[in-house]
């Protein structure tokens, strides 16, 4: 179960401005600061939209980062979100090319990775042939290591561009993700009071996956 505070800010100087503070550094396990990363993202479903219906999203990451180049494949489903707190089933595989199966993502996502069964729900009855890309998005990211209370988590600062296929309407990323790895949910809620009293953003209920679509159908399935 993937579980994630989401923060969004009103400028990129805003969003970077927390990343350099010493009120941020403090919660840092490494001194050194980290590679900022390209993502490109691209979503898949069905003409039906049969997956995002019912809850669920697949999606095809691509990393460009200097010292490495490869793709991610990603399913989400069910959960929900509250006060911008999300928590949804989620399953990761990397691979060296971009050509998503679903029998193949099967075999590849990690023991420790969300129950089968809930993956099998995901998708239900559809077949490779029916997923096509839908919709797309890029954004660079930079990731931290953070301590806090009895927990470990990442903060990803993501700065990037919605853009609708015409290019007649665009919408900014501008966010802070603090995904918890290890321990109690509880710390992940209170790092995001206090950042969110010291820096003026604001939770954020939406997804990336969820504004990328309105925006490029003019639809609001989350």
């Amino acid at each position: 179960m993937e579980l994630e505070v989401k923060l969004s800010f009103d400028s990129k100087d805003k969003l970077y401005g927390l990343a350099l503070s010493d009120e941020f550094a403090k919660y840092c396990t490494a001194a050194v600061k980290p590679e900022s990363v390209l993502l490109e993202n691209t979503y898949l479903d069905t003409p039906g939209m049969s997956i995002t219906g019912r809850g669920g999203m697949i999606r095809v990451r691509h990393y460009k980062g200097s010292e490495e180049d490869y793709y991610e494949f990603t399913v989400k489903y069910g959960g929900g979100v509250s006060d911008g707190f999300h928590k949804r089933y989620e399953w990761n595989a990397r691979s060296e090319d971009d050509k998503f199966s679903i029998e193949r993502f099967k075999s590849l996502v990690t023991a420790d990775s969300d129950p089968s069964d809930m993956l099998s729900e995901a998708f239900g009855d559809i077949k490779d042939e029916e997923l096509n890309p839908i919709c797309s998005n890029s954004f660079n990211r930079t990731i931290y290591n953070l301590a806090f209370g009895d927990s470990t988590m990442e903060a990803c600062f993501d700065y990037g561009l919605i853009t609708n296929s015409d290019g007649s309407k665009t919408d900014v990323i501008c966010e802070l993700e603090l995904e918890l790895k290890s321990g109690d949910p509880a710390d992940i809620d209170q790092l995001a009071k206090i950042l969110t009293g010291k820096t003026g953003c604001v939770p954020l209920d939406n997804t990336k996956y969820g504004r990328t679509l309105k925006l490029a159908m003019g639809t609001d399935y989350e």
